[in-house]
């Protein structure tokens, strides 16, 4: 008599560790959550050692092509890994826990700096305000350079790099800066010349099926599409602040640095923010584990009108980090198809190209014109660069020595 295993029978066996509860991975990724410090690079490194070397949840191969996943589409690349990870080992409901778990330390810690900010008065610019402002000028000049030299590899790569900075800095508009990327990620198809892999790669497991792919993807649409046009001439509420995180979240390529210029397009304009309470939590966010995104909880807690408060900032959460997870469900089974095409992966570096672009506009503007306007200002934003990138100090030392350093000179 033949036996045809079940579904999960047969990723058990491909996965060679056992079954684990929900609880389980909730519990691992809330540990990852509170001590994964380091920025999504450093998480990824986490990640890897964690369920590729110790735990064997996954190979070597399907981490990589789960992280090339989660860097083409647009969200948190950290926050999409941990949540396709959990997906391997518990399906949707897996990858929930995995995503939640590892997302919560940090947003809880960002909901209370929002209240911190409201409480001190977020409109005063004391010393140790501006020096975190500096911290983040440090901070992405420190991911421009990174990802320059990864990303911008040859002329052509450099190119739209700088032509994407160019156009951003004459337009200054959200909505360019999404199309940027997509011409980006076009002309990188035509104009940039990649290999595909030398093996076949290795099948995912846990896939969602057909009918959760799409539901998934159906989701993402109409909030995309439909909830711009329902919340259109509403300058806050709850579905306006839904509409303004969720649309960011949907937009943004490249992670948790790219996402300021559009947060900054979003909240300062409409005066649920200042720029220095925004630079301000900014700066925070880079001394805490987790996911940068967490940010949104900061800006939804420290916002003016209503909604504010600890809902409102989880709301914000929600709404920031529910696009990119929406995505990764419904394009994971294709994308374990088209893994090695060599179209993909020109597609993918024209946009990671065009991403540098963004993140050097950003740099200048808001950040630069915003945080320094001294001598003083340009010297300890030089301090804090070469520890970031020369003596790779820890993010958190690097904030408070941001902060002490602004409170004593500025």
């Amino acid at each position: 008599m033949n036996f045809t295993p079940s579904r999960d029978t047969r990723i058990e066996t491909a996965s060679g560790s056992g079954r684990v509860s929900y609880l389980q991975i909730f519990l691992i990724f809330l540990r990852l959550g509170l001590t994964s410090f380091g920025g999504p690079i450093a998480h990824l490194g986490y990640f890897r050692q964690e369920f590729v070397e110790r735990r064997k949840w996954i190979s070597e191969q399907v981490f990589a092509d789960l992280v090339a996943l989660c860097n083409f589409l647009p969200g948190p690349t950290s926050s999409q890994v941990s949540y396709s990870i959990g997906m391997t080992r518990g399906g949707i409901l897996g990858a929930l826990c995995s995503w939640g778990a590892f997302t919560l330390p940090s947003a809880i810690i960002m909901l209370l700096a929002g209240y911190g900010i409201r409480w001190m008065g977020g409109n005063e610019t004391p010393g140790w305000l501006h020096g975190l402002k500096i911290v983040a000028v440090a901070v992405v000049a420190q991911a421009v350079w990174s990802m320059a030299t990864r990303l911008c590899t040859d002329r052509t790569r450099v190119t739209f790099a700088l032509v994407a900075a160019v156009v951003i800095l004459l337009t200054n508009n959200s909505w360019v800066q999404v199309l940027i990327i997509a011409v980006g990620a076009l002309a990188g198809w035509k104009l940039i010349r990649t290999h595909a892999p030398a093996e076949k790669p290795e099948v995912f497991t846990r896939l969602p099926n057909r009918v959760q792919s799409i539901t998934a993807l159906a989701i993402f649409a109409f909030c995309l599409l439909l909830v711009p046009l329902v919340a259109a001439g509403k300058q806050d509420g709850w579905l306006a602040l839904f509409d303004s995180f969720y649309r960011t979240g949907s937009l943004v390529f490249g992670g948790g640095h790219v996402v300021l210029p559009l947060l900054q397009s979003e909240v300062v304009p409409r005066g649920w923010e200042n720029n220095n309470t925004f630079l301000a939590g900014y700066g925070i966010a880079q001394a805490l584990p987790g996911p940068v995104f967490s940010f949104a909880a900061y800006l939804g807690a420290a916002k003016t009108g209503s909604p504010t408060g600890w809902l409102a900032g989880l709301w914000c959460v929600f709404a920031i980090l529910l696009p990119p997870m929406l995505l990764v469900t419904g394009l994971i089974p294709l994308w374990s198809r088209l893994r090695a095409s060599v179209t993909a992966q020109s597609f993918l570096a024209g946009a990671n190209a065009t991403v540098v672009g963004v993140l050097l506009a950003a740099l200048y503007q808001p950040i630069w014109t915003s945080a320094i306007d001294s001598a003083k200002s340009l010297a300890i934003a030089l301090v804090l660069f070469l520890g970031l990138q020369i003596w790779k100090v820890a993010p958190w030392i690097l904030v408070l020595t941001g902060a002490v350093l602004g409170g004593i000179f500025l």
